[in-house]
């Protein structure tokens, strides 16, 4: 019998958040998690909450207003001035991943949740299989001493539930929102005759799968007109101070033998500029290599733009992908990437039936819609801790 999943309750019921706290990496720095935060915090004010950041990372020469301290203060008043930021606001909402905080995997999160007396929501971006021993007391810890955690799909509030000793009343299901607008209701732009495109987008480094994407273009050898691949992204920040370029440069000589046209784009988009691009796809790849990774918010903007996808089997993808939106296939394997690619691009009826349903997806996926979840999920924990009047 599966896991019951917790439902929070229609906001207006019991205490209203008027404020939240937010501990993570924020824009400029480039990483898929300061983006969901920003993203967050924007759905969080669009609902009427204040939103107060504290920076897990290194504080940048550009810095945004809602940024009110950070944890890479060398100086001890300035770290204890970002903790004291946090608790004037209702609730905490911190996002865990074991590469953001100090300490090996990330330790330093325990103490920092324990020093938060304001209630704290923990947000689990990645959830181990085969966790190592200090992971796995990092994780447990921190779920602990939180009052509540959220995890973005059921793959991994499962894996939680089976492989950690957590609470599970206090494991939530949120998912992850969209950066990009939805899709407008109307099918691919492209013009009969012109070649079909294939993107991938997202910063790039080992564990992206490029490779097989590019060595599946060779089962579209007979698709006329034949389709050009688009890689957007630059290289990982971290993954290049540690190795350059040596990821992309391997993937620009491993095309350059390919049937098809591939264009690597390592330009700079903002939120209007990646939007067209997801636009101008007929068919998102995602040919990710880990088996462990439970959230994707390139998925997500790829369902909430309509575009029909084919990935790998990664957990968020086969969950997200099951009903339709999309084709899933064994990682590593470019044989099957390659004919799941030219399904799509073959059968008409196969890739608008996709769009349709990756339409269906979408409303639930909006930054709106997720951010309020996350506003009804703090009512609910800061009515439970408040003392009842007599």
């Amino acid at each position: 019998m599966p896991t019951p999943v917790p439902v929070t309750p229609t906001r207006g019921n019991g205490a209203r958040v008027a404020s939240v706290g937010v501990v993570s990496t924020f824009p400029p720095t480039s990483c898929g998690i300061a983006t969901f935060s920003a993203a967050l915090a924007a759905g969080l004010i669009g609902h009427g909450v204040s939103v107060d950041v504290v920076r897990s990372g290194s504080t940048p020469d550009v810095e945004d207003v809602l940024v009110v301290g950070s944890l890479a203060d060398t100086d001890d008043m300035g770290h204890r001035r970002a903790i004291d930021a946090l608790n004037r606001n209702d609730l905490v909402i911190v996002q865990h991943e074991y590469g953001l905080y100090d300490g090996p995997d990330g330790e330093s999160i325990i103490d920092l949740v324990d020093s938060i007396e304001a209630p704290v929501v923990v947000v689990a971006h990645t959830v181990l299989t085969d966790p190592t021993e200090n992971q796995r007391r990092v994780l447990e810890q921190v779920c602990s001493s939180a009052d509540a955690i959220v995890v973005m799909t059921r793959t991994a509030h499962a894996r939680l539930l089976a492989g950690y000793e957590v609470d599970g009343s206090k494991v939530h299901v949120i998912p992850h929102g969209a950066a990009t607008p939805l899709a407008a209701p109307s099918a691919s732009q492209r013009r009969p005759g012109t070649p079909p495109r294939l993107l991938t987008w997202g910063l790039l480094g080992p564990g992206k799968g490029i490779e097989w994407a590019i060595d599946a273009m060779v089962e579209l050898r007979d698709v006329d007109p034949r389709p050009e691949y688009v890689v957007a992204g630059a290289t990982h920040p971290k993954v290049r101070e540690q190795h350059g370029e040596a990821y992309r440069e391997m993937l620009v000589d491993r095309s350059a033998s390919s049937i098809v046209d591939i264009t690597f784009d390592d330009t700079y988009r903002d939120l209007m500029s990646l939007t067209d691009l997801i636009q101008s796809a007929d068919l998102v790849v995602l040919p990710y290599d880990s088996r462990d990774q439970v959230t994707s918010g390139v998925l997500v903007d790829a369902v909430a733009a309509g575009r029909p996808v084919v990935s790998t089997a990664f957990p968020h993808a086969v969950e997200l992908l099951g009903t339709g939106a999309g084709i899933v296939v064994p990682q590593r394997d470019p044989v099957a990437l390659g004919r799941a690619i030219r399904s799509v691009l073959t059968d008409p009826a196969l890739a608008s039936s996709m769009e349709t349903e990756a339409r269906r997806l979408a409303p639930g996926l909006a930054w709106s819609a997720v951010a309020y979840r996350y506003a009804e999920l703090a009512d609910l924990i800061v009515a439970a801790r408040r003392p009842v009047a007599l």
